[in-house]
């Protein structure tokens, strides 16, 4: 099969590797759809390998043993291989599982855990259907692009009575301005990339706000007549948006932690979270168990996840998209690994 791989100095393309071939649960599916995602700053980097990818939506195309999925059917791939028997695996909640299987030595297959490629290996539990009438790139959206803001806002109980802050419009909070607006609730984006900042007011955000601006606070609580927003979901992994995030939200307000970061964070114990009374989320991903209710919102939003999908690639131009994204001129952007 034909795997993407970076091959160090701007330089990237495709290998071939050995098919990888179904073992006990873990289901060979055909990919149809690679969502990419943050593996582009591993490209900058200039870094070298062929495992990339945690996103991709195809069919069941072998199964070792009966089982949740047949032959045939269409499937979103989950990320990460979780244990399955852990009390998180078994409540939903897979993505914090601390007893990850390695695929490669259940399956004594070097190949198979990379989405960037045409098959990959995968538990057929963490095989989501896609429903009928719903495309395979619109399914394919049930990870990343939708995924992380859709749990953060499930567990800050987001309504149409909300005003929600949302910072960093790569895909990931492009996604949330989809998300937010879906519930009814009024999104503030906060982006300072122009071509981002203006497909956010496409996808329906109400206000966008450049977090270089010095009076960035000052507008955001102008907007909510200077009480604050409701909640907020930071995506950009920034301290400096994260900062502006705890600042703009109201008192008693929620905020969720979804970009991810290993940067410092200069938070105020007592006026940030005691005096203020935040209710602070770490937020991954979303719960299994709400798989159905994310696929009705992808059904839902057709017309905007065509915007949000801004570019296709045959996945044998994969240098070549490494190299938009590098450029954040793209929402979320899609490789096919059979052209």
């Amino acid at each position: 099969m034909k795997v993407a791989a970076m091959f160090g100095g701007g330089k990237a393309g495709l290998v071939e590797k050995p098919d990888p071939v179904a073992k006990e649960d873990f289901v060979l599916v055909k990919v149809r759809a690679v969502p990419m995602c943050t593996e582009y700053k591993l490209f900058k980097e200039g870094k070298q390998g062929d495992l990339f990818g945690h996103e991709a939506a195809g069919e069941v195309a072998a199964i070792a043993q009966p089982g949740k999925v047949k032959v045939g059917d269409r499937v979103v791939v989950m990320p990460q291989y979780p244990c399955g028997k852990c009390p998180l695996c078994l409540a939903g909640d897979y993505i914090y599982c601390e007893h990850g299987v390695d695929v490669h030595r259940v399956t004594g297959f070097p190949t198979g855990s990379a989405t960037y490629s045409q098959y990959v290996l995968k538990q057929d539990w963490l095989l989501v259907p896609v429903p009928d009438g719903v495309s395979i790139e619109h399914a394919s959206m049930a990870c990343c692009g939708l995924g992380p803001t859709f749990g953060a806002m499930e567990r800050m109980a987001v309504d149409s009575f909300d005003t929600v802050l949302v910072t960093g419009m790569g895909p990931v909070g492009l996604g949330g301005v989809i998300n937010g607006t879906h519930r009814g609730a009024r999104v503030i984006a906060v982006e300072g990339q122009p071509w981002r900042a203006a497909l956010a007011r496409k996808l329906g955000a109400a206000e966008v706000v450049d977090p270089a601006d010095a009076g960035a606070l000052k507008r955001i609580r102008d907007l909510t007549g200077g009480r604050g927003v409701d909640a907020a979901v930071d995506c950009s992994g920034a301290p400096q948006a994260q900062r502006l995030m705890i600042d703009a939200v109201r008192r008693r307000g929620r905020a969720a932690f979804v970009g991810e970061s290993w940067d410092p964070l200069p938070v105020r114990v007592s006026d940030d979270m005691i005096r203020k009374g935040l209710v602070l989320h770490g937020s991954w991903h979303y719960n299994l168990a709400l798989t159905p209710k994310l696929m009705e919102v992808i059904r839902g939003e057709r017309a905007r996840l065509d915007l949000l999908i801004t570019h296709r690639f045959p996945m044998s131009r994969v240098q070549e998209a490494w190299e938009l994204q590098a450029t954040g001129n793209c929402g979320k952007v899609i490789l096919d690994p059979w052209t």
